[in-house]
This record gives C-alpha cells, structure tokens and sequence, in this order.
C-alpha cells in the first residue's frame, strides 16, 4: 500500500538494509556483522512480495539489561549518568482492519508526542533514534511517524543517505533489529544500551560525533502499542 501511494520502490527498502548491515558490521555485539548490497537485497529470497529475506530482521538469541536508578543514586554510581527526559506510551487496535490508516502506526504518532512533550524538546533536538525496524518498510515509515519526515518522505531520505550516520538524523547506528538482531524481549532495552553507548561516547565506529539527546521507538503488537523514550545527558 505505501509503494502504490508513494510511487517508492524496492531499492527504497534496500537502502534501509545496506544501511542497517553498514552500522552492524562495526558493532561487535550484532548478529549480522557484515555489509549488504542493494544488489545482495534485491535478490535475496522473497519471503512475502515485495519484502525478501534481507529486508526482514532476523529472530536472535540475546538479552541486554540497564540500571535504572534514583538521581541520587545514580550520581554516585558513575560520573556521567544519562538521564530519562521523556517517555510516552499510546496504544491502538491489535486488528490490522480497524486501523485509521495502514500505513501509519497512530501509536508511534502519540507516543512520539508525549516523550517530546514531557522532555521539553524538538524533533530537532535528537542526535539519533533507534526505531523498530523489524522489516525495512518499518524503519521507513517509523522515521516518519516520529515526525522526523512528512509520510511519503522516509524512503528518499533513506536512499539519499540522511539516515546515514554523519547524516541529518542518523537512525538505528546499532544495525537495528536488521542487523543487530531481534530478541524480542530484549530488543527494547538493547535500545537503551546503544543510547547509552552513544551519550558517554562509547560506541567506537559507530559513534555520532557529539550526541547529547537520542530517542528510543519501541512497538508491540503491529503497532497495536508504541513506547518512545528520550534520553540525554543533561537532567
């Protein structure tokens, strides 16, 4: 339905694998730790017409874990906490068909809204996002339901490079779920692990140069719920 009203193509959504896989292969705790082609995507097994085995994230084997804790107590556990800005949490139909609208998750839409509120902040003020890229048309139509880009725009933004890290709001530099992998359970606090990663400047190759403010984008259920964090290094 997104191609068909946007006139976007199979080369949109392997942009998003060649970038995924480009981002994994300098994080050592990925699954897939290699670069992609276009061509390697275009050409690897259909799964479900148009979506084939390389724009599908992988099911892994993996946990992660963080700890949370009081300002007080974080302040003493290390010189450099990161801090939980903003949080939000909307839900929707679990059934596809009573959706508003297909090709928008409106849980992302309002949960999106409410970390931003609750944080103070723009869309402008995030140095990078990691969002829920189970298969590549996710991460695309994610982008644009944070309000990163006007829907429609994601992809050409993907292929132009914008979500490239060094580009104007780099998106999953983990690899995402594509190539970092999916365990499920954890996938959302690995999120957190790369947050945190970036703010204390820890993610080596990968790193965004100078992040201070990143957002989380978690969803359940096909989007039958959304969970959006702000995290940053200033209270």
């Amino acid at each position: 339905r997104y191609m068909s009203r946007f006139g976007v193509t199979e080369e949109h959504l392997a942009a998003v694998a060649v970038k995924n896989h480009e981002n994994g292969s300098k994080n050592e705790k990925a699954q897939f730790q290699f670069k992609v082609t276009t061509e390697q995507v275009l050409n690897s097994t259909m799964v479900a017409d148009p979506l084939k085995l390389l724009d599908c994230s992988p099911l892994t084997d993996g946990a992660a874990a963080v700890i949370l804790a009081s300002e007080e107590k974080a302040k003493e556990l290390t010189d450099t906490p990161v801090w939980i800005k903003g949080s939000g949490h909307a839900t929707d139909s679990i059934a596809l068909h009573d959706r508003r609208k297909i090709c928008t998750l409106d849980a992302t839409v309002h949960a999106a809204r409410q970390a931003l509120k609750q944080a103070k902040l723009e869309r402008s003020d995030m140095d990078f996002v990691e969002v829920h890229d189970c298969f590549s048309i996710a991460e695309i139509c994610a982008i644009e339901d944070l309000g990163f880009y006007e829907k429609g725009k994601g992809a050409q933004a993907t292929l132009d490079g914008e979500t490239r890290i060094g580009g104007k709001i780099p998106v999953n530099t983990s690899g995402g779920l594509k190539a970092k992998g999916h365990p499920v359970g954890a996938t959302g606090v690995a999120q957190a692990v790369e947050a945190t990663m970036q703010l204390k400047q820890l993610a080596g190759k990968r790193q965004v140069k100078g992040a201070e403010t990143g957002m989380l984008h978690n969803v359940g259920g096909s989007g039958g719920t959304a969970l959006v964090h702000i995290l940053g290094l200033d209270k």
